[in-house]
């Protein structure tokens, strides 16, 4: 199991941090750094900030969002990144959800997710494999625009391939998901899969929708990771995650986070959770995230029991450990742990 060191994406502002803490596990023989975005900043401007202040770590978003931009353009994205850290480039993508794709980038949701994320890869795919120009009469991507489901265009657009030779054809795609049939698709159409939350006592949530994963598949969750000597305050920031996704990423209605945890068992907590956030008890929406499930997805806690922990994450699935930690001295205890 190769571990990642998981940036995610700014709060108020940059974190002065970052490219330390990047150069930190780069040292320590991490294997890959991954930045994200949410509704702030953006996945790749970081990503090539890092990229320029290290030079063998692997570069990898996890995960940017599709809506944010047209497939050729996150094609572009990653063909030109992956030149400039010469060929370390994994290039993560999340569908998102509706209450962020419409409300922050101002664009419908797809009625078929499935169909929408598929069409998306495919255009990347012929992009960076530049075998010929990019065409596609997709139902959500086409590739010349047609017009069929959307403003009329001109009719003068022409397939074209993209000036720039991608430096490798092949450069590894990942799928943030987490719905069954968009995991189970994932295996099938990408090089990886990145899932929000990885409990390594409940596999058997996602063994159904792995079974035709090839051989290389990368599964690559991210888990906080902290040692201290007081698990419960570890567990604080894990807590604040899982309230905010839980309670806050979503609509009452439609909540894939919410969704997530309810089939790994903690149906009726995600509701108490969602109904405290969204009625503006968020402290308390905190509180009522089972500090179980908190501890489950993280690493927390003095040394002994994070190596005890570990065992468990190595014993499955799981190729990339991509870990959230705050500190250097956490970075170097599970590098310890994991050799």
């Amino acid at each position: 199991m190769r571990l990642g060191l998981a940036l995610g994406y700014w709060g108020r502002g940059p974190d002065p941090g970052h490219v330390e803490l990047a150069q930190e596990a780069e040292r320590l023989g991490y294997d890959s750094v991954w930045t994200a975005e949410a509704w702030g900043s953006d996945a790749f401007t970081t990503l090539t900030w890092i990229a320029a202040h290290t030079s063998r770590i692997r570069l990898g978003t996890a995960v940017a969002q599709m809506a944010a931009r047209t497939p050729t353009a996150t094609a572009m994205h990653a063909l030109t990144l992956d030149h400039l850290s010469g060929g370390r480039m994994m290039l993560g993508l999340g569908l998102s959800g509706p209450q962020v794709v419409e409300g922050w980038y101002g664009r419908p949701f797809p009625k078929s997710p499935l169909t929408a994320t598929r069409e998306y890869v495919d255009v990347i795919r012929q992009a960076l494999r530049r075998e010929g120009p990019v065409e596609l009469a997709g139902r959500f991507h086409s590739h010349p625009y047609s017009g069929t489901d959307g403003p009329a265009g001109t009719g003068l657009g022409k397939p074209l391939r993209s000036i720039t030779h991608p430096l490798r054809a092949e450069l590894p795609i990942l799928l943030g998901a987490e719905g069954p049939k968009n995991i189970a698709q994932t295996s099938r159409i990408a090089d990886g899969w990145l899932p929000l939350y990885w409990s390594p006592v409940r596999t058997e949530v996602y063994e159904a929708s792995l079974t035709e994963a090839p051989k290389g598949f990368m599964v690559a969750p991210m888990a906080r990771a902290q040692v201290c000597d007081d698990v419960a305050e570890g567990l604080l920031p894990v807590k604040a995650m899982l309230g905010f996704y839980i309670g806050g990423m979503g609509h009452a209605a439609r909540n894939f986070h919410a969704d997530l945890m309810a089939r790994m068992g903690f149906g009726d907590e995600a509701r108490r959770v969602q109904e405290l956030f969204l009625a503006g008890r968020r402290a308390e929406a905190v509180d009522a995230v089972p500090d179980a499930f908190a501890d489950e997805i993280s690493l927390v806690g003095p040394r002994s029991r994070i190596a005890e922990r570990l065992e468990l994450w190595r014993a499955g699935p799981v190729t990339d450990l991509l870990v959230t930690a705050p500190d250097p001295a956490t970075l170097r205890v599970l590098a310890e742990l994991n050799s």
